[in-house]
């Protein structure tokens, strides 16, 4: 197994996304944001992060700071995100450059900690699902492989929510993410659309308007949410500021049964 999860009984989500910039972060601090005004304790991990600044204390995840924000969790930053990089690169990539070892032990024992502190644990991916998170020996074909955020997630076990662009190209990245999960055992929770541009639909890219629907005719997978396109710089989660529009867009869904109908 490539992590201890023995120990693992709340239940949780993971999320991930069709390609890095979609909306991961902003995302998962929205849905942490709905549960925590519904009374549940919410733990978050980002297992892995890149392009991480370096503080007094170390690296730290811009990612991780924002996620430990909305979910008012209070555990350390090196324990919701316990494999770090300075590099903007995937972390195995960052990980060969640097001559650094991951510490997936560590993330082990970060995922036991957030279970016994939380009710439900939030688990946000980086890039998508084929990003290279760090070498694993194959000794049956006496070669070197990676572990991808796929593998991570099957591991790990919870559903998987599926964050996707609302412009051209997303029904074809969307599919092939859907598919790939399925594929290899993950249950898909759902998918959310980032980044909606009403404008947009109108005007440049008329596939905005229908992409919903064919999203959910080509996978079979409910839209949860369609999330509107905000001004970059009111964007802010590593700063603790998210649109109210974003916020209410995300309330609009009851989480806790999500995650409970995904676990069960």
């Amino acid at each position: 197994m490539l992590i201890d999860l023995s120990t693992l009984r709340r239940p949780g989500l993971f999320v991930t996304a069709t390609d890095t910039g979609v909306g991961k972060t902003v995302v998962t601090c929205a849905i942490a944001a709905a549960l925590r005004r519904s009374g549940t304790s919410v733990g978050v991990c980002k297992p892995c992060a890149s392009g991480c600044r370096r503080d007094r204390e170390g690296l730290v995840s811009e990612d991780a700071e924002a996620l430990a924000h909305f979910a008012d969790c209070r555990l350390p930053l090196d324990v919701i995100n316990p494999i770090r990089y300075a590099a903007p690169l995937a972390p195995a990539v960052a990980a060969e450059q640097a001559g650094q070892t991951p510490d997936v032990a560590g993330l082990s024992r970060s995922l036991a900690r957030l279970d016994e502190a939380s009710d439900v644990l939030l688990i946000e991916g980086i890039g998508g699902l084929l990003v290279p998170l760090w070498e694993r020996d194959d000794p049956k074909r006496g070669r070197v492989r990676y572990v991808t955020v796929l593998d991570l997630a099957a591991a790990i076990g919870y559903p998987v929510l599926v964050v996707a662009r609302a412009g051209l190209g997303t029904l074809n990245h969307t599919a092939m993410t859907v598919r790939l999960l399925r594929e290899n055992g993950c249950r898909v929770a759902g998918i959310v659309i980032n980044g909606y541009d009403a404008d947009a639909a109108k005007e440049t890219d008329p596939s905005v308007s229908s992409n919903r629907t064919w999203l959910e005719k080509l996978t079979g997978v409910p839209v949860l949410a369609t999330v509107p396109r905000c001004a970059a710089d009111l964007v802010a989660p590593q700063h603790g500021r998210l649109p109210a529009e974003i916020l209410e867009t995300m309330a609009t869904v009851d989480w806790r049964s999500v995650v409970a109908a995904s676990n069960s």
